[in-house]
C-alpha cells in the first residue's frame, strides 16, 4: 500500500468473540462516512475462544483488517506494544473489544491531533456503568498519578486513546509489565507533553464478562512508582542511591564519632561512663554505616549496568498473522 493511512485503529482482546463482528462493522461505518484511509488491527492477546477464526474472516471480506495473535496471553500491554509497532497510520485509535468503547468517537479524538495539535488525546469515562467496587479503586488511581506524574487527566486508565503516531514509536520500546494503565505519563516523559482529554460515552457490557480484576489497580499504582524512579533515575542511578547513601552514612558515622568522644572526653575527667557497645545508639549508627555502603555500591553497579546496558528485543512470540504482507507462523 503506497497510499499513507490516515488512522489506525488499534484493537487489543483477549476472548471477546461475540463482539468483534459487531465491533468491526461500526468502526467501518464510521470511518467510511469520514473517508479516511484507514485499518483496523486487532492485537489477540492469546485468546482460547473463537476470536482468531472471526479476525480471520473479517480480513477475509475486509483487506483493512489485519491481525496478529500472540501463542499465548501476555497481558495488554503486550498487545498494545506489539500494535503500535505494527501500526502504519498517522494517528493511532486505541479501543477496547467489548464494545464500551465507542467508535462514534473517533472522528473528534481524529480532529484534535489534526487540528488543535495534540500530542496524545486521552478519553475520559465521566459516567461509567460499573460497580462501585470498581470506580472507586479507580478514582484513588487517578488521583495518586496525577500526584505523582503532574499529568493532569481525570481518566489515566481508559482504552480509548488518540496518538500521533511519532508517539506510539517512540514509547513502543519502553513499555513493559502493566504500563498501558500509565501510556499518558510515559509519553510525557518522552517530551510529548500536549496530552488533551475528552469526554467519552461509557457503555455497558454487551457480551462476556470483564478480564480484570481488583489487582490491576494495584499493579497500576505500583506502575506508576516505577515509571517515576525509571524516568527520573534510570540513567543516573547515583543520584538516587548516592544520596541516601551519603547521609545514612553520615549519620552512622555522627553517630559513632558522638558516642567514641563521649567515652574519652568522660574517662578525661574521671567521670564514671559506659562501652559504646552498651548503648543502642551505636547499633543504630553501625547499621547506617553499613547501609550507607551498600547504597554506595548499589549505586556504583547500577551506574556499571546502565553504560553496558543494551536495548532489549521483544519476549511476545507471535503464533500468526494476518493481513501482513510477510505473513508468518512461528
Amino acid at each position: 500500500m503506497t497510499e499513507l493511512l490516515q488512522l489506525t485503529v488499534l484493537i487489543p482482546l483477549f476472548n471477546e468473540d461475540e463482539s468483534l463482528p459487531e465491533l468491526h462493522d461500526w468502526i467501518v461505518r464510521v470511518v467510511t462516512e469520514q473517508h479516511y484511509t484507514y485499518e483496523i488491527l486487532f492485537v489477540d492477546d492469546g485468546s482460547t475462544d473463537d476470536s482468531w477464526a472471526v479476525i480471520e474472516r473479517l480480513a477475509g471480506v475486509n483487506p483493512n483488517v489485519r491481525g496478529v495473535r500472540f501463542n499465548r496471553n501476555y497481558g495488554k500491554t503486550a498487545a498494545l506494544q506489539t500494535g503500535f509497532q505494527a501500526a502504519r497510520g498517522q494517528i493511532v485509535i486505541t479501543m477496547d473489544a467489548d464494545l464500551q468503547d465507542s467508535p462514534d468517537e473517533i472522528p473528534e479524538l481524529y480532529r484534535m491531533i489534526v487540528e488543535d495539535k495534540y500530542d496524545l488525546v486521552s478519553g475520559w469515562k465521566q459516567k461509567r456503568y460499573d460497580p462501585i467496587t470498581k470506580t472507586f479503586p479507580t478514582k484513588l488511581f487517578n488521583a495518586v498519578s496525577r500526584w505523582i506524574s503532574g499529568v493532569q487527566l481525570h481518566d489515566f486508565n481508559c482504552g480509548l486513546k488518540a496518538y500521533k503516531q511519532k508517539v506510539v514509536k517512540t514509547i513502543a520500546p519502553t513499555l513493559y509489565g502493566d504500563m498501558h494503565r500509565n501510556l499518558p505519563i510515559v509519553a510525557n516523559w518522552n517530551g510529548y507533553g500536549r496530552i488533551g482529554e475528552k469526554v467519552v460515552q461509557h457503555r455497558a457490557r454487551k457480551y462476556g464478562t470483564t478480564k480484570f480484576g481488583l489487582e490491576r489497580f494495584v499493579n497500576g499504582f505500583l506502575d506508576v512508582l516505577v515509571i517515576a524512579f525509571v524516568h527520573r533515575f534510570s540513567k543516573r542511578p547515583m543520584h538516587f542511591f548516592g544520596t541516601f547513601g551519603t547521609l545514612s552514612f553520615f549519620v552512622g558515622t555522627v553517630l559513632a564519632v558522638w558516642l567514641i568522644a563521649e567515652k574519652l572526653i568522660n574517662i578525661s575527667q574521671g567521670v564514671k561512663f559506659r562501652n559504646a557497645t552498651d548503648n543502642p545508639l551505636f547499633y543504630f549508627g553501625l547499621v547506617a554505616i553499613i547501609l550507607g555502603v551498600q547504597l554506595f555500591l548499589a549505586g556504583f553497579l547500577g551506574e556499571m549496568l546502565v553504560r553496558q546496558s543494551l536495548n532489549k528485543s521483544g519476549e511476545h512470540q507471535v503464533a500468526e498473522r494476518v493481513g501482513f504482507a510477510d505473513r508468518i507462523t512461528v
